[in-house]
C-alpha cells in the first residue's frame, strides 16, 4: 500500500499538535509491513527522520519548467533532493503556474510556518502536489487538515485515486464559534470531494456531521495516540519546596487560558506553596501575563514562552499537575505526554482524549471553582498524587499509534474497495 500523505508540519520543526500526530501516526503505520508513506511539507529542514517514510519538500518540487544543468541542480539541491529525481519530477509540469513567483529552479520559497500570506501558500502547495500527482506512483491520498485539502482534491481529480481526509481540528474549535467563511469553505469542500473522513474524536466527528453536512456513515473516529518514551528514567521531579503546575500550548482563546489563571487564584487563595507555569505563545499571551497581575499573583506565575523536544518533556516532568482547560479541544496530545512522565492530568470534558482517558480528572472548561479544587487535591494529597500518577502512566502506555495506523489502513482499504 503507497500512500501519497500530505501535511503541513513535521518534527522537530513544529508549531503545534499536528506535527506531532502526523509523526506519530506515520511510524505507527510504518509498522505495517507493506506500508509505503512519501510525505510531502512545505519546507523541510534537513533533519527530519526519514527512516521509515520519505520526505519531500514542496520548496524543491518544480512547477515551472527551468532550463538548469544536472550539475547546477546538484549543486542546487544535493542535501535535500537529488538532481534525477528534480528532473524526473519536472516532466509532471502539465499546468501553466507562470502566475506564481518562483526561483531560479522553478521552485516556490514557502515559509514552513503559518503566515500572513497562508491562504497564497495552501494555493501554491496545491501547485505542487499536482505536480507529484502526474508523477509519483501511489494508492491512495491522505490530507492532514485544511490547510492541504485543496491539494488533495486536485491530486484526486488528476490521479482518479481516493482521497481521505485526515480532521485534526477545524474552524469551530480554532474560533470558539466565530467562523472564518474562507476557512469554512476549504474545509466543507474537502469533506465533500473526500472518500471517506477520518477525525481524531468523536467530538470532531460530530461537528463535522453536524456543521459541515456529512453523512454519518462516511466519518470514522480514530483518537490520537502518544509516542513511546526512549528514556524515561532520564525525566525526573527536582526536590523542590513549591508545587509546580504547569500550562503547556497555544496561548489563544481555544485553549482557555483565562481560566487557568483564575483556577490558580482560587488556588492560591487556599495555599501560596505552588507555582504556576503557562508555556507556550500566542496572540493572549499579553493578556494572560495582565490577569496574573490584576489577581495579584504575578509573584506565583512563569510564562518561558514556547518549548520544543525534550524541553517539553522535562517541564512536563517537573511539574506535580498539568492542567488544559480547553473550550473546544478536537484531541489533545498534551495530557498524554504529562501522564507518560507520571505527572496528573486535569483536562476539559469538551476535550477529545477525555473520550479515552480513565485516570484523568475532567471538568468543564467553565468551572473554575471544580479545576481549583481538583489542582488542590493533587498538589495538598500525596495519596491522590500518587493514585492519578501511576494509574495514568499506565493507561497512556497502553495508548499506541500503532494501534491508531490500524484503523487508518482499515479506512484505506474501504476507500480502495477492498
Amino acid at each position: 500500500m503507497k500512500a501519497l500523505m500530505l501535511g503541513w508540519e513535521f518534527p522537530p520543526h513544529i508549531l503545534g499538535g499536528l506535527g506531532t500526530a502526523s509523526y506519530g501516526l506515520t511510524r505507527g503505520m510504518a509498522q505495517q509491513s507493506d506500508m509505503e508513506i512519501t510525505f510531502v511539507i512545505p519546507k523541510p529542514f534537513g533533519d527530519e527522520d526519514q527512516s521509515f517514510l520519505k520526505i519531500i519538500g514542496a520548496c524543491n518540487v518544480p512547477i515551472v519548467w527551468k532550463e538548469n544543468s544536472w550539475e547546477y541542480v546538484h549543486n542546487r539541491l544535493q542535501s535535500v533532493m537529488s538532481a534525477d529525481e528534480y528532473f524526473r519530477l519536472r516532466d509532471g509540469i502539465k499546468y501553466d503556474f507562470q502566475r506564481i513567483g518562483t526561483n531560479d529552479l522553478g521552485c516556490v520559497d514557502f515559509s514552513g510556518r503559518y503566515p500572513d500570506n497562508l491562504i497564497e501558500e495552501i494555493s501554491n502547495y496545491e501547485a505542487v502536489v499536482s505536480v507529484l500527482a502526474h508523477k509519483l506512483d501511489f494508492d491512495i491520498i491522505h490530507s492532514h487538515d485544511w490547510l492541504t485539502y485543496p491539494a488533495g482534491v486536485f491530486a484526486k481529480q488528476i490521479s482518479g485515486k481516493p482521497l481521505v481526509i485526515h480532521v485534526h481540528a477545524t474552524d469551530f474549535d480554532r474560533s470558539r464559534g466565530q467562523v472564518n467563511p474562507t476557512v469554512y469553505d476549504i474545509e466543507r469542500r474537502g469533506m465533500d470531494n473526500a472518500d471517506h473522513i477520518m477525525t481524531v474524536s468523536n467530538l470532531t466527528r460530530r461537528t463535522v456531521i453536524e456543521k459541515y453536512g456529512q453523512p454519518e456513515w462516511k466519518v470514522t473516529t480514530v483518537h490520537n495516540a502518544v509516542e513511546p518514551l526512549k528514556n524515561p528514567e532520564e525525566f525526573t521531579k527536582k526536590p523542590r519546596k513549591d508545587k509546580v503546575v504547569t500550562f503547556l500550548g497555544r496561548i489563544t482563546m481555544q485553549k482557555g487560558p483565562e481560566y487557568f489563571v483564575e483556577a490558580a487564584h482560587r488556588v492560591l487563595q487556599c495555599t501560596r506553596n505552588v507555582r504556576f507555569v503557562m508555556a507556550g505563545s500566542g496572540d493572549m499571551m499579553t493578556a494572560m501575563i495582565d490577569l496574573a497581575a490584576h489577581r495579584n499573583i504575578a509573584d506565583r506565575f512563569h510564562f518561558p514562552g514556547f518549548l520544543r523536544g525534550n524541553q517539553v518533556q522535562q517541564m512536563l516532568a517537573e511539574s506535580d499537575c498539568y492542567i488544559m482547560p480547553s473550550v473546544s479541544e478536537p484531541f489533545g496530545i498534551s495530557p498524554l505526554e504529562a501522564m507518560q512522565v507520571g505527572t496528573p492530568s486535569i483536562i476539559s470534558k469538551q476535550s477529545g482524549c477525555a473520550e479515552i482517558l480513565t485516570h484523568a480528572i475532567k471538568t468543564d472548561y467553565w468551572d473554575i471553582d471544580s479545576m481549583a479544587d481538583a489542582i488542590y487535591s493533587i498538589v495538598e494529597y500525596p495519596a491522590m498524587y500518587k493514585s492519578l500518577s501511576e494509574l495514568g502512566r499506565a493507561e497512556v502506555n497502553n495508548i499506541t499509534w500503532y494501534d491508531a495506523g490500524l484503523k487508518v489502513r482499515k479506512v484505506y482499504d474501504k476507500a480502495i474497495g477492498r
